[in-house]
């Protein structure tokens, strides 16, 4: 089955890329952190022969523009509208890490969310992790402005996501660094769409009515199942599952969400 790619324009005149495989009604994938479209490939193939799966760079990454720069939520919010209003006027969504809180940021601003998939939303709840330092976000802003992309991506990781550092000096010396270091401009987004501190916003997500479906992995880190755990009770009627066997790189090889998301989506 074969995609097509084309472009649409965010209401600050930022182009988001978008690429479109399958038929049937339309899901939005959302990737996280580091992720552009090529991220979220795999599971759009995998729903193609049910669903349109329409996966999106988000801005400052891939083909995608950002106009401004200003690393506000709100702008990725429109970002999203304008891919929803693309695929109709009306979908479901998929997140994945901060793409999930995009997704979650989507249906609190009213948007035409049918339903919602949220993967392993990053997010700091009774003490399951330490808080990332408070000024993470205007330093990242500093060193991208000072064109140090592989200070971005270092201090991304090791302060907001606490990898050890000597993981991400492992990370530095391997293949994948290029990847992570082309996407490290946008990482701002990322702190931001999650909160201050990464605390989970349950005040918030409580009033949520969009049908909402909450996954985790039980392999992946403790903090991030207690996350999961801690959504799902704070948005009413939603519901949770774990998949066995499974961590945060689910993409890598999305095919366990497949059934899991055609159940929820009732569609396909």
């Amino acid at each position: 089955m074969t995609s097509s790619v084309t472009s649409v324009r965010s209401a600050d005149g930022s182009e988001i890329t978008v690429e479109v495989i399958g038929s049937g009604a339309p899901v939005v994938l959302i990737g996280g952190a580091f992720n552009d479209r090529s991220t979220v490939t795999g599971l759009a193939a995998t729903l193609a022969p049910h669903f349109t799966a329409i996966g999106y760079d988000r801005r400052g990454r891939g083909g995608s523009t950002d106009a401004t720069g200003k690393f506000a939520v709100q702008s990725e919010v429109e970002d999203l509208a304008a891919v929803i209003e693309y695929a109709g006027g009306a979908a479901a969504v998929f997140g994945h890490s901060s793409g999930a809180a995009l997704a979650l940021e989507g249906v609190l601003a009213g948007l035409a969310i049918d339903k919602v998939a949220l993967y392993e939303l990053p997010a700091v709840v009774d003490g399951n992790r330490p808080e990332p330092p408070a000024d993470v976000f205007d330093r990242l802003v500093a060193l991208i402005a000072a064109g140090d992309r592989d200070g971005a991506a270092e201090l991304f990781l090791t302060e907001q996501v606490q990898v050890p550092a000597p993981v991400v000096e492992g990370m530095h010396n391997s293949p994948v660094w290029e990847f992570l270091r082309a996407q490290a401009s946008s990482l701002p987004y990322d702190v931001a769409v999650c909160g201050p501190g990464l605390r989970l916003q349950t005040d918030r997500y409580a009033t949520i009515t969009t049908p909402t479906l909450v996954i985790n992995g039980d392999q992946t880190s403790p903090w991030m199942q207690t996350a999961s755990q801690a959504l799902a009770a704070a948005i009413p009627g939603s519901r949770h599952v774990v998949l066995p066997g499974e961590d945060h790189n689910i993409l890598n090889q999305p095919a366990p969400l497949d059934p899991l998301l055609r159940d929820f989506l009732g569609r396909g």
